[in-house]
């Protein structure tokens, strides 16, 4: 598809190209959120299945950079969720 008709799409179509790009930051930013949650139970899951091998009576916590990096994509989430809201609020005034 050429870029003069993309232009002419989002023309004739301004409201259902920004929906568009809403839908797309809500579903990133959604399935980065579940990533993170899965990546960091699923290392919470290992680490106690390693202290029960071991006989430890405390379970060990996750390093500080592990949860740096979750904050991280946490917010990153969050953030691309209130986006597309910002961006679906706007496609309503087009």
């Amino acid at each position: 598809m050429s870029l003069q008709a993309l232009w002419s799409l989002f023309l004739a179509h301004p409201a259902q190209l920004a929906n568009s790009l809403a839908l797309f930051f809500a579903v990133a930013g959604a399935w980065l959120l579940l990533a993170t949650r899965l990546r960091e139970q699923r290392g919470l899951a290992r680490l106690a299945a390693e202290n029960e091998l071991e006989g430890g009576a405390q379970a060990s916590l996750l390093s500080e950079a592990t949860l740096r990096m979750n904050r991280f994509f946490y917010r990153f989430g969050y953030s691309c969720l209130g986006l597309a809201l910002a961006v679906s609020g706007i496609s309503t005034r087009l």
